[in-house]
Parts: structure tokens; C-alpha cells; sequence
């Protein structure tokens, strides 16, 4: 968020809560980037707070989070006490969400591909209209192709991710399916009630090597029938996607200095891993 809104943000999801019966005496912010996530104490909600112009993100987010809990996806589930909806304050579009305590602090390669597949199995029970990763990827094409945009990105490395977002994301269309959209571990928790997915906001459509790449690489040794050339692809397209965002004029992820060239050599690690550098 810009620097000026972090405290209405907390503001607006504390008098949310506060509005619907839970009780809110604590606000601990527990992540701050493009939204902010607290926990409100002692009721032990998880309000995730996005700035103005998010309504409908997070509004797709909260109907593939109730869609999938009809299915008993292994996703984190809205809070049951209030209305499962968007509450709009100060401009501000807040959620309510169970707080899951977290348990340990790494999960295993056939865990996580358990409840990957577990997901992925839930995603293709329920009918969702959801964007394309290609969109995605245009959308971040746009950014690196507009200098006023990007005018920090040098030629060279503009040229770099054009050329990957534009030529890796013609892929064949076949077997797709609705994806979660970035199932990497900071969007994996593990709870007492096992691994469970956050950020349901990227869900959109593709093959499943997508959602694969976004993985440790040794999950995909846990999943029959990948494509791994496919994943190694997809991780390419991910990685320029991801620093496409980092080299945005707007962006406000914590280090983006160093994401920004980091990003970059993973693009170029990736391109040279299935033989495209």
C-alpha cells in the first residue's frame, strides 16, 4: 500500500469487526504489501484489508473461497460468524477470515503435493468464471513494454523479459483446468487441520504445470502425469512475471531492491535450466 495508508487500513478492519459483534481490544498486522493482513484480538479474526480500486479482487476472492469450501477444498475458510462478503470502509474493501495458527515451520514435499492435488481435485468440482494466466501475463507484458511505467528497467533486461513473457506463454491449451494462480509456499500455511492455501485472489485458468512452477521443484516428483519440461517453462514465465511487477514506478513490496535484481537472475536461471538462456 502507499505509505499513507497502512493506518486506515488497520482503522477500517478493526471498525469492521467491531460493527459486526466481534470483539477487537488488539490489531497485529501481520502482513503488509499490496493488502494488509491483521489479526484482531480476542475474537481471532484475520481481516485482510485492500486499498481502493481492489472491491472486486477481493469480492472474486471471498466466492472462490466459499465455492471451495462446498467442496472442502484445503484452503483457509472465512470466519462463520459474520456474512461471508466484502465489507467496503473508507474506500477500503475488507474480508473477514478464520486466524489459523501456525504449526512448525516447513512442510514436506509429499504434504505439500498432497494438498496440492487435493486442490487442484476441488478446483475442478465447482464452475467459476475466472481469467486466463495469459491475461496475466499481458498485463505484466504491459508494464515492461511502457517505459513510463517502468523507467528504471534497463534495455537489456527489458528486453529480456519482453522477449520470455511474450514467447513462454503460448502454451498448448490442452488439460486445463482452474488453477489457484501462485500456490507458493508463503501461500501455503500449516495448521493443526494440515496445509492450507491463502490468497484465493489469483485463481484463473491453465495447465497445471502453472500452478506446479510456482512450487519447490521437488513437489512436482510428487504428481503423476506432470509435464516437467512444461514446469520449467512455466517457472521462466513466472519469475519474469514476478520481476515485471518488481520494476512497476508504483510498487511497494518490502526489499524491492534486491527482488528487483534477484528476480532477474532467477528469470535468467530458469531460461537456462530448460535450455532457453
Amino acid at each position: 500500500m502507499e505509505p499513507s495508508e497502512p493506518r486506515r487500513a488497520v482503522e477500517a478492519g478493526r471498525a469492521t469487526a467491531s460493527e459486526l459483534g466481534l470483539q477487537v481490544d488488539e490489531v497485529v498486522v501481520v502482513h503488509n504489501s499490496d493488502r494488509v493482513a491483521l489479526r484482531l484480538l480476542p475474537c481471532d479474526v484475520l481481516a485482510r484489508v485492500a486499498p481502493p480500486g481492489q472491491l472486486a479482487d477481493s469480492e472474486f476472492e471471498v466466492e472462490v473461497a466459499r465455492r471451495l469450501a462446498e467442496v472442502d477444498a484445503p484452503v483457509a475458510g472465512l470466519d462463520p460468524r459474520v456474512e461471508p462478503r466484502v465489507h467496503v470502509r473508507d474506500a477500503f474493501a475488507v474480508s473477514l477470515w478464520t486466524y489459523y495458527e501456525p504449526v512448525g515451520s516447513e512442510i514436506a514435499p509429499a504434504d505439500y503435493a498432497d494438498a496440492f492435488l487435493r486442490h487442484h481435485a476441488a478446483l475442478r468440482r465447482i464452475d467459476l468464471d475466472a481469467p486466463h494466466f495469459t491475461d496475466r501475463v499481458a498485463a505484466a507484458l504491459r508494464e515492461v513494454n511502457d517505459r513510463e511505467r517502468s523507467p528504471e528497467l534497463a534495455d537489456s533486461d527489458r528486453a529480456l523479459l519482453s522477449d520470455t513473457l511474450s514467447g513462454l506463454s503460448t502454451f498448448a491449451k490442452t488439460g486445463e483446468q482452474l488453477l489457484h494462480g501462485e500456490p507458493h509456499p508463503g501461500n501455503l500455511l500449516n495448521t493443526r487441520r494440515g496445509p492450507l492455501f491463502v490468497d484465493l485472489a489469483t485463481c484463473c485458468r491453465g495447465p497445471i504445470e502453472f500452478d506446479l512452477a510456482h512450487a519447490p521443484e521437488e513437489v512436482g516428483e510428487h504428481c503423476p502425469g506432470a509435464d516437467h519440461a512444461l514446469i520449467h517453462r512455466c517457472r521462466a514465465l513466472n519469475w519474469a512475471m514476478f520481476s515485471a511487477w518488481r520494476w512497476r514506478r508504483a510498487d511497494q513490496m518490502p526489499d524491492r531492491e534486491h527482488w528487483r535484481a534477484a528476480g532477474l537472475n532467477r528469470v535468467r536461471a530458469a531460461l537456462d535450466r530448460c535450455g532457453l538462456g
